[in-house]
């Protein structure tokens, strides 16, 4: 193929980017991440949720990983604040009986006082202090996060100099940002691992939809650095980055 045909290849991918919930499914087996972290997040739930705990899931996407877990709904509440995954939060969430809200504001979470047993987060935004006061005495927060230094090799790659869109999130800080909240730490890790692309298209695709960490992306922009891309699959079978990823725990 020549350059022109891959460009009008990889602008059809730029085309497509767009996600329903956190739906990764267009680039299923074309890319591979999280699949040797150190940690099982759903397994980590599944060790403290129990029947009689009230639940909030805050920034749930679109309710995917909270609908799967079956807690009972009468006792299961939601959140969420970007306008897509609100709108199928709405359309999915209250005919089971969750408690959905929309929310954008980690500081202002729409709840009473001490309202829940265990809050969940997972790769969304958050305030300790605001979770201190929703958590009922001895309540869990449980978090995996997205690092600050997430992909920064591939950021680098295609858009030297791009600055952290969200520096300050590491373990080390967070961590102490809890303990200063008044919570104590049950646990608390940190992983780096690899994130493998097997075509360019795929890379494509997710770049324009991670629009927080690769800002201004485009085919046209991006186009010298995605060719190197090509040659570095062709030579290699995939491209490798690295992900940031860390773990938190902490009890009222």
């Amino acid at each position: 193929m020549t350059d022109a045909e891959w460009k009008a290849l990889w602008k059809e991918e730029e085309t497509q980017a767009h996600i329903h919930g956190w739906d990764f499914s267009h680039i299923q087996g074309r890319f591979e991440e999280e699949h040797d972290l150190p940690w099982d997040y759903r397994a980590l739930v599944r060790e403290v949720l129990r029947e009689d705990m009230a639940l909030l899931d805050y920034d749930t996407g679109g309710g995917e990983f909270l609908r799967s877990l079956g807690h009972p709904p009468e006792r299961t509440a939601a959140t969420e604040g970007y306008p897509p995954n609100v709108k199928l939060c709405q359309e999915v969430l209250p005919p089971l009986g969750i408690d959905f809200r929309e929310c954008a504001d980690p500081s202002a979470i729409p709840f009473p006082d001490e309202s829940f047993d265990i809050i969940l987060n997972r790769h969304g935004a958050f305030d300790p202090a605001e979770l201190f006061r929703l958590l009922k005495p001895g309540g869990v927060f449980l978090t995996e996060q997205v690092g600050e230094d997430n992909e920064r090799d591939l950021v680098e790659r295609v858009l030297p100099g791009t600055p952290k869109p969200f520096p300050h999130m590491n373990l080390r800080e967070q961590r102490a940002a809890f303990e200063k909240a008044g919570f104590q730490i049950l646990r608390g890790e940190e992983a780096f691992r690899p994130i493998l692309f097997y075509d360019v298209g795929a890379f494509v695709w997710f770049a324009r939809v991670i629009e927080w960490e690769f800002p201004g992306f485009s085919v046209d922009r991006c186009f010298d650095a995605l060719r190197a891309m090509r040659e570095e699959i062709r030579a290699k079978g995939e491209v490798r980055g690295t992900i940031h990823r860390y773990l938190l725990i902490v009890k009222k």
